[in-house]
This record gives structure tokens, C-alpha cells and sequence, in this order.
């Protein structure tokens, strides 16, 4: 190894928002929970060109000992992205292109993992449909940073997957003016939720906090991993529980 010029990330003012990830050609970086990381140094030129796609300053160049720019490792990177050879590659990049998520050549980053919000909805007309009450992007516990500027001192909304889809009143009486962060602690590999919620709790500081669960037993674990992440942020935010019957009415209101 030798000294050369490689990207830093400052852990503490990158937000997530993955605009980095989609601006490094090389497939240098990737989103490891909820932050930018420099995850392939061999991959990274040096010359900066995802600083400029950065909205928070978190991105800089600094000299250090690193490993070599690999020029014809990122070439194969990206070639066997574009079309594997290997039966085994092909069926990972047939499962990436089912999903909609570049199978490599970013370096494991995902445009669907950018943060990002949304503005107001015009005026919904008379009879139709009425408007998502969702303002931000993503929405996945797993994907969101605790750091974004959406869950800065705004209310936060924990729901359960399922919650959006039996309650008829989500959009319109659970959701409006939160922030909403999904999961379910049934089914989902539930490694680092509570630390993420804990730093949601110390660092976005909400007033507030909703957690929204189905009914049956099994969901109750998302409220327990709230409280638990409460408890150790040392926050003494108010967390309702709200618990939805299987055929979407609302059974019950308690706070904690």
C-alpha cells in the first residue's frame, strides 16, 4: 500500500440519502445502515467525483495509506454486472433485476435506499382516491438513518407492515404529519433494530411517537423494541399504542 488521495465519509453529517452511492462510477461506496461507507478502496479513484452529490458536506479527500486503484478490477466489476457469465451470477443478477436493485455495479448501493421527501399533494378532486399522507422516502427500518433530516424533531410513526394495509384510517387519521418507519418483528432479521430505534429516539428526538400493530401476538414485539430503544436512549417521549384487528378497525389506544 502506499499514500494516496481516497474519499473520507463523516459518519456524523452523512444523512443517508445515498446521492454519493449513485455518483461514484467506480462502485466504491455503498449504504451500510443508513450511512455512506467507503467499502471497496481499491475502487475508489481518489479524484472525488460523488463530493459534489453530497447535500450535507460529509464527503472529503483526505491522503492516507490505501490500497491501489484497481482500474481493471471496476472494469470486470462493471462488465459482469452488465451481463454475468457464471449460471450461478446470472440467477443473482435475474433475482437483482426482479427487484429493480443494480446487482453490483455501485457497489451494493441501491437508488431505492435514497433519501428523499416529498412536497405537499394538490387538492384531491371530489370522489377520487384520497392522497398518500407519506412525505419521505424510505420508509423500510432496515434502510432508514436515524440522521435524515424527515425524522428531526418530527413525530415518528412505527408501524408494522401490515398496518398500512388492513387499517383504512392509516393514511388519513395514523400517518398525516409523521414520519413513518416500518418493520416487522415476525419476519424480518431483526439484527440492530433496537440500536437504530435507540438512536432514532437520541438523536431525531421526537416529540412523539406512535407505534401502529396488528392485533395478533406476534406484533407485539415492535412496541417492545420502542420501549426498549426508549429506555435507552433515556427519553421520556410518549409512545402510544395503537392496535389494529385483523379486519382493520382500530380495537385500542394505550400510551406508555
Amino acid at each position: 500500500m502506499a499514500v494516496r488521495n481516497i474519499i473520507r465519509i463523516d459518519e456524523d453529517k452523512c444523512n443517508g440519502c445515498g446521492n454519493c452511492i449513485t455518483g461514484c462510477a467506480e462502485g466504491a461506496l455503498a449504504l451500510v445502515n443508513g450511512k455512506a461507507r467507503l467499502v471497496r478502496e481499491s475502487f475508489c479513484d481518489g479524484l472525488g467525483a460523488c463530493i459534489g452529490e453530497c447535500p450535507t458536506g460529509a464527503l472529503t479527500i483526505e491522503q492516507r495509506e490505501a490500497d491501489a486503484f484497481d482500474e481493471a478490477a471496476v472494469h470486470a466489476a462493471a462488465v459482469a454486472a452488465q451481463a454475468p457469465a457464471a449460471a450461478g451470477a446470472g440467477a443473482t443478477a435475474f433475482a437483482h433485476a426482479a427487484s429493480g436493485c443494480p446487482s453490483g455495479g455501485n457497489g451494493g448501493g441501491c437508488p431505492g435506499s435514497m433519501s428523499r421527501t416529498f412536497g405537499p399533494r394538490p387538492a384531491t378532486p371530489t370522489g377520487a382516491a384520497p392522497a398518500s399522507a407519506l412525505r419521505h422516502w424510505p420508509v423500510q427500518l432496515h434502510l432508514v438513518s436515524p440522521h435524515a433530516p424527515q425524522y428531526q424533531g418530527a413525530e415518528l410513526l412505527l408501524a408494522a407492515d401490515c398496518a398500512a394495509f388492513a387499517c383504512g384510517a392509516f393514511h388519513t387519521d395514523l400517518l398525516p404529519g409523521k414520519a413513518l418507519a416500518i418493520a416487522c418483528p415476525k419476519l424480518d432479521e431483526l439484527s440492530g433494530y433496537v440500536e437504530k430505534l435507540t438512536d432514532l429516539f437520541g438523536h431525531a428526538r421526537p416529540p412523539r411517537v406512535t407505534v401502529a400493530r396488528m392485533e395478533v401476538p406476534c406484533c407485539g414485539g415492535i412496541l417492545r423494541m420502542a420501549l426498549e430503544a426508549r429506555a435507552r436512549a433515556g427519553s421520556a417521549v410518549p409512545v402510544e399504542e395503537v392496535v389494529i384487528g385483523v379486519s382493520g378497525d382500530i380495537l385500542s389506544r394505550r400510551e406508555f
